[in-house]
């Protein structure tokens, strides 16, 4: 069974980083697509970031600010937060599928999701 574990969540002030980690477990094959959604407080769960080999996706609201980045090594997906914003604060969920990226509307569908790390921003 894949398992994800997401850690790094706490409180930021605004300008401030974080850097997420999601450990992945339960699957051998080091082919995966990997992906950062968040859940901001009153809005529907979206897609941040995501990374599949060499290839990494970004949603305009984060592009240029947060980065991602995964150890096939050590089977850990990472999401750098940097120039934190207020509106920023959310439950953040790291999530996976098995070989490439699957397309779903404008974003990815992922089967296997984590239990999520919560990101406060403060002003």
């Amino acid at each position: 069974q894949v398992r994800l574990v997401e850690s790094g969540g706490g409180s930021v002030q605004a300008g401030g980083s974080l850097k997420l980690s999601c450990e992945i477990s339960g699957y051998a094959d080091s082919n995966y697509c990997m992906g950062w959604f968040r859940q901001l407080p009153g809005k529907e769960r979206e897609g941040v970031a995501a990374i599949y080999t060499t290839y990494t996706f970004y949603a305009d609201s984060v592009k240029g600010r947060f980065t991602i980045s995964q150890d096939n090594a050590d089977k850990t997906v990472y999401l750098q937060l940097n120039s934190l914003k207020p509106e920023d604060s959310g439950m953040y969920f790291c999530a996976a599928d098995r070989g490439a990226c699957v397309r779903r509307g404008d974003w990815f569908d992922f089967p296997f999701w984590g239990q999520g790390t919560q990101v406060t921003v403060s002003s």
